[in-house]
């Protein structure tokens, strides 16, 4: 799935997803606070929250938090210095982090929200090309305090990253298996046949999702839509899947999809024949697990990429195998880190059983026969797992640790 006028799927990075609220959210700090900001700290008897004004520079990190009071606070972090910086409530002897706050700016001030109780605290700041600085100790004696995550590092991620490319590899090899299929039954002008061989061959590439950003310009020439070409469908660069399924539902004759079939499994040996060269970027490995899903709800369940096969649900289904790839070799990260993880996983088995009820032997029901209920328990069930896989992308964000 593809963002309209880009022609290539949408990559963000993960400070759009904003770190310091869902990592607050995914630690369990209760509901999103409505307060006014304030210095020094209110009362909790007026039914606010405490602020405690803490400046963040790596001469004075930390400094302002001197009444170790438990409870829910919110620091307002400030930095005083002339570059920006990363900041860190963490636990001194474990480093497992309370909450963060990433890219506050020089003289900029950003609230961070945390629940304090018995425990040591201290605040670690990392400004921009500069080494971490940790802050003084704060003990606070009594109270509940919330949960903390052990911060991911860039070497925690580089063996899941190294066995999900080595499962892509396996994958590429699959799909231009399919694809020969696909083209031979286009020039053999069996279209009958080739509209059979299409889907399997187009979900065996979307499986592949969160390796995209990897395959670069590839991408595009295999799985681009016609968004912002002058010529819409009928534009030369309009290539790939989506071109040959345009065709095949849109009465082309064989002759016509030939050429795109050819150009079509060309592009895909190439990549599978240059992918062990290829190198994944470890950090982006959790941002993918989320943001497959958040382009399938985008584009898959609105039908912004369905050019006549009425597969996109199928699709959604493909994308949803595909999060699961990573998200099993993200597991034992998140095992000791994401409390919910249980819950991931039921409404990720929900999704599934959801998308295979919608499924009659190798026929999808297309989205425009969904009945109402059926649209609003499938938006409902894929937009709740899509919001439960961005703190994975949170937790997974890999954090300097000098």
């Amino acid at each position: 799935m593809r963002v309209p006028g880009s022609g290539v799927r949408r990559l963000r990075p993960v400070a759009a997803i904003g770190t310091a609220l869902l990592l607050a959210l995914v630690l369990g700090v209760a509901g999103v606070l409505a307060f006014t900001r304030a210095s020094g700290r209110t009362g909790a008897a007026a039914g606010t929250v405490a602020h405690t004004a803490v400046e963040v520079s790596a001469g004075r990190c930390g400094r302002g938090w001197d009444e170790p009071v438990p409870g829910l606070r919110v620091f307002d972090l400030h930095n005083v210095s002339d570059r920006a910086v990363e900041v860190y409530l963490e636990d001194p002897g474990t480093h497992a982090v309370y909450g963060e706050v990433e890219g506050i700016g020089p003289g900029t001030t950003r609230p961070l929200t945390v629940r304090v109780g018995k425990g040591a605290y201290v605040f670690r700041c990392v400004p921009e090309d500069a080494d971490a600085v940790t802050g003084p100790t704060v003990r606070v004696g009594r109270g509940a305090r919330g949960p903390a995550a052990a911060a991911v590092t860039q070497h925690d991620l580089i063996p899941p990253a190294i066995d999900y490319q080595k499962w892509v590899a396996g994958g590429l090899d699959e799909a231009v298996r399919l694809t020969g299929r696909l083209r031979d039954a286009i020039d053999g002008g069996d279209l009958g046949g080739a509209r059979t061989a299409w889907l399997p061959a187009h979900l065996q590439y979307e499986r592949l999702g969160a390796a995209y950003d990897a395959f670069g310009d590839a991408d595009a020439r295999i799985n681009g839509t016609d968004a912002g070409l002058p010529g819409g469908v009928h534009d030369p660069s309009f290539t790939g899947f989506h071109r040959i399924e345009y065709g095949l539902w849109h009465g082309e004759r064989a002759r016509t999809l030939r050429a795109p079939a050819a150009a079509l499994v060309r592009a895909l040996t190439a990549l599978r024949d240059t992918w062990s060269q290829a190198r994944m970027d470890p950090a982006q490995l959790g941002l993918r697990a989320h943001e497959i899903l958040e382009n399938t709800v985008q584009f898959e369940l609105t039908g912004r990429t369905d050019y006549g096969s009425g597969t996109s649900l199928a699709t959604a289904r493909a994308n949803l195998d595909g999060t699961r790839a990573v998200l099993s070799r993200l597991r034992p990260l998140l095992a000791t880190r994401y409390a919910a993880l249980p819950e991931l996983d039921r409404v990720t088995e929900r999704a599934r059983t959801l998308l295979d009820g919608l499924r009659h032997g190798e026929r999808w029901t297309p989205l425009d026969r969904l009945s109402r209920t059926q649209r609003e328990r499938t938006d409902a069930v894929l937009g709740d797992l899509v919001e439960r896989l961005a703190s994975v992308a949170t937790l997974c964000d890999p954090r300097r640790t000098s």
